[in-house]
């Protein structure tokens, strides 16, 4: 049993009140780590510690913030093999992803946000008669990062680096359900002799510790990854109190094929925008709307290559299908698969969970599972189930398309296969989502914003957008006649 500990003024310390939440291995379905159920006394000495450390590292060069930020991605690479490992323990993904996706994309995260911070330019303007304006950026004093389960490392990273780097103080909440990167990344800041209190990991749940540092008078902004529900919750709080807040929610995101598109490049990546990370992706396309010309091959062969995924201990390197992140999720997925089955529609493939054996004979797994005939007023249609499931929809025009895919109350991200410049330009601009792909899927670009319309999130992060979120502009007109 493995005993996580909150990173709090350069420490690793117990929870004040010695609670503890159970930590499982979903992959085995037991119980193997327990992480701290913080209460307020441990936010308060986290407060504290922010404090004490916050006009001393808002004052340190862009450089020194820089190389430290380089630091800790350079030790991180080091321990590339421990970190993937531990993801792969704690989320049930498979290994191969923790490697080549979760890791690494972490240290770009760091790395981007070190180099961002010293090639920066602030803005100015000039007037007649010897007047000129500029702005400065200046940190907003200690903000609050909350990160997910479903890439544990990689978007804590993506919300600490920005915020570090402009030189901010930060109090970080892993999800409870994934915490040992976080763990883990506390012990990097540590060797790396990053400055005690800039950066403090409190653990706990997020109706308990999660909700006490949203309403921290102290605390100047939030950004929150999640569940929209949880998502508009702390909206309210933050608002009513005048923080600034940045939510990257859920996503019920269309993936929109047309018959002129590179066929087979389009299939590939489309198995992987279903049931990458066993559907547990922000963005990936749950309604898939096929051009009704290829519609019956494209139903038949999507169905061969998803049959062709290898669920399995999510530690063994054949595995390309992991398990479900904890019992709870799994059993809303399966929920969702009898919403399915009461209103009528049939899974081609799947709909059910998946029982492997050996050590996993315990694990949460689920089939990658396909339906077809679901009807659009059906809570399967509407809802982010967030697991490995996806519906197959007949088009026949541009506009047909277009419709359907704005018909949902998220507008996260959508993907459009087409040879045809024309449609491509014109559905981007049609549709409602904040990241649009054209003949790809979750190509990422440091530089570009990310994030979401209507109930899939406000503001933006990524590039100048983190920057700014994590700054207040601050604007100095200077008269020298």
């Amino acid at each position: 049993m493995k005993t996580i500990f909150n990173y709090i003024d350069g420490k690793l310390v117990k929870p004040k009140k010695a609670n503890y939440i159970d930590v499982f291995n979903p992959s085995r379905g037991k119980v193997y780590a327990k992480c701290p159920e913080s209460s307020s006394s441990d936010l308060t000495l986290a407060i504290k510690s922010s404090k004490k450390a916050l006009n001393s590292w808002k004052e340190l060069s862009n450089e020194k913030r820089s190389k430290i930020l380089f630091n800790i991605a350079n030790e991180i690479e080091k321990k590339h093999k421990e970190f993937a490992i531990a993801e792969t323990i704690d989320n049930g993904k498979p290994l191969n992803d923790s490697r080549s996706i979760d890791v690494p994309r972490a240290i770009n995260n760091l790395r981007f946000y070190a180099s961002a911070v010293i090639n920066d330019s602030s803005e100015s303007h000039s007037l007649p008669n010897n007047v000129i304006n500029y702005t400065l950026r200046d940190p907003l004093g200690i903000v609050a990062c909350i990160s997910p389960w479903n890439y544990p490392l990689h978007l804590l990273t993506w919300k600490i680096a920005p915020a570090l780097a402009i030189g901010n103080c930060v109090i970080a909440k892993p999800s409870e359900v994934t915490p040992m990167t976080a763990y883990l990344f506390s012990k990097v800041c540590i060797k790396v002799g990053l400055p005690k209190g800039v950066l403090n990991i409190v653990h706990g749940s997020g109706g308990n510790i999660g909700q006490e540092i949203v309403e921290h008078p102290d605390i100047k902004a939030v950004s929150f990854t999640g569940g929209t529900k949880t998502g508009k919750i702390i909206s309210k709080t933050a608002s009513s109190l005048l923080k600034k807040v940045s939510l990257e929610l859920g996503g019920k995101n269309p993936i929109i094929v047309f018959d002129d598109c590179n066929y087979e490049e389009m299939l590939k990546t489309t198995i992987k925008s279903s049931f990458g990370n066993q559907g547990q992706i922000c963005l990936c396309g749950e309604r898939i709307f096929i051009q009704d010309s290829i519609y019956t091959k494209f139903k038949k062969d999507f169905v061969k290559e998803a049959k062709k995924l290898k669920i399995g201990d999510p530690l063994k390197s054949t595995t390309n299908q992991g398990s479900i992140v904890s019992k709870a999720h799994y059993h809303k997925i399966l929920s969702y698969f009898n919403a399915v089955k009461d209103s009528g529609a049939k899974f081609i493939i799947g709909g059910r969970s998946k029982k492997v054996r050996g050590d996993c004979s315990d694990g949460w797994f689920i089939e990658p599972s396909i339906v077809e005939d679901l009807s659009r007023k059906t809570k399967c249609y509407k809802e982010e189930a967030f697991g490995p499931v996806v519906s197959l929809h007949k088009f026949k025009t541009r506009d047909e398309v277009i419709q359907l895919a704005n018909e949902t109350n998220y507008g996260l991200s959508a993907s459009i296969w087409t040879s045809n410049l024309k449609t491509a330009h014109k559905v981007a601009q049609m549709i409602d989502f904040g990241i649009v792909w054209v003949n790809t899927w979750n190509l990422r670009d440091l530089r570009t914003p990310f994030g979401g319309m209507k109930d899939s999130g406000l503001g933006r992060e990524g590039g100048k957008e983190s920057i700014r979120f994590f700054s207040e502009p601050k604007n100095v007109c200077i008269n020298y006649s």
